[in-house]
């Protein structure tokens, strides 16, 4: 087993252990999908903005952990809808979310570089990567090769993520800041073991202190990544505001949306959105 991929089966474990106690979290609202056939998330509810007409559309979403955003998308008109993920615990939590709810939504288990294998050469109309996905792969440029591969002729990309820039910084005192880990893609991973996560963990439920092990990628090594796999850029957007407070200054903007406060709101890219087009 290489470095990646040791790297990369780390990855599985850590996500396979918190997998249970996001979905039994307040903030991954799991049980608002059961109970109400047209809730969204709050992460796909604002990308529709540049998802257009979704009806009668195939997509696939890489790296859907447990499926939220994946079965908001079928929820929007799409089909056939397919999730993909490197946690089997994930895709467990995401196929039994999909079965309550009543979504038409297949999900498969692997890792983002054998997608194409794992869903048999399908090609689709969309894919989809959500927040929080691209500082897990090591090498961006096989990920622009993965998406050409799952695009149909003048299917479109679209990916909404954490800024490179804001990946980069260290909060220091208060709301000063300073870059402290690299921007740009390294061979090696930074790596983080914390017997903690991002959202809060309800009673009953914990998660173990495993080794995460993340990459980050400069904008312009992901719109190279798609360009040089024949892909035509549509949009290329930075947003001062994310889908979590980063840092202890930020403050609430919108439902699940924090930013810095006012006078410092320009001061750092916090979110970056891209759409890309594979030409018919």
């Amino acid at each position: 087993m290489d470095g990646n991929e040791r790297w990369i089966e780390d990855n599985r474990v850590m996500w396979d252990d918190r997998a249970p106690a996001h979905a039994a979290s307040p903030d991954y609202r799991v049980a608002d999908y059961v109970a109400d056939p047209t809730a969204l998330s709050t992460v796909v509810a604002h990308d529709r903005q540049w998802l257009g007409d979704l009806h009668g559309r195939s997509a696939i979403h890489l790296q859907c952990h447990i499926g939220t955003d994946t079965i908001s998308l079928a929820r929007l008109g799409a089909g056939p809808v397919v999730g993909l993920d490197l946690s089997g615990s994930s895709i467990e939590q995401a196929r039994a979310l999909a079965t309550a709810g009543g979504d038409d939504v297949e999900f498969v288990v692997g890792p983002v570089d054998d997608a194409p294998s794992l869903v048999g050469g399908r090609t689709f109309d969309l894919v989809y990567t959500g927040v929080g996905a691209l500082c897990w792969l090591p090498d961006i440029d096989r990920w622009g090769g993965v998406v050409a591969e799952l695009l149909a002729p003048g299917g479109a990309l679209f990916v909404r993520d954490g800024h490179p820039v804001l990946n980069a910084l260290e909060v220091t005192d208060g709301p000063t800041f300073e870059l402290r880990y690299p921007y740009f893609q390294a061979a090696e991973p930074l790596t983080w073991t914390e017997a903690e996560t991002y959202v809060q963990v309800a009673d009953g439920h914990a998660v173990a202190a495993l080794p995460g092990h993340e990459w980050n990628h400069g904008i312009g090594e992901i719109v190279t990544a798609l360009l040089d796999h024949g892909l035509v850029l549509e949009h290329l957007g930075e947003h001062t505001w994310a889908d979590w407070a980063p840092f202890g200054a930020w403050e609430p903007v919108a439902p699940g949306f924090w930013a810095l406060p006012e006078a410092l709101r320009d001061r750092i890219p916090a979110t970056v959105s891209i759409r890309a087009r594979k030409l018919a």
